[in-house]
């Protein structure tokens, strides 16, 4: 149960995030989207690719810590049912 809420949170941060940095991207433009725009400066196309990256960072660190937790309770599971069958 703790894994689930651990990935929830980190999955729900990741979205708070995204959606931050969206609207603060078109409050700047003062309400115009980026196709009225036309173009988007070199400083605003680096700044999504770092965050694109990080993004793609956590999510393969999540994955990890995700199979780390499953293999535990898979380990605890098996372990206390090992314990059932020789009492």
């Amino acid at each position: 149960m703790t894994a689930v809420l651990i990935v929830g949170i980190v999955f729900g941060s990741i979205v708070a995030i995204v959606a931050i940095i969206f609207f603060s991207s078109n409050l700047k433009r003062q309400g115009t989207s980026f196709r009225q725009s036309g173009k988007i400066d070199a400083a605003e196309t680096r700044l999504i690719q770092e965050i694109h990256q990080g993004l793609s960072k956590m999510e393969k660190r999540v994955d990890a810590l995700e199979t780390i937790l499953f293999d535990r309770e898979a380990r605890e599971v098996s372990h206390t049912e090992g314990k059932e069958e020789d009492q």
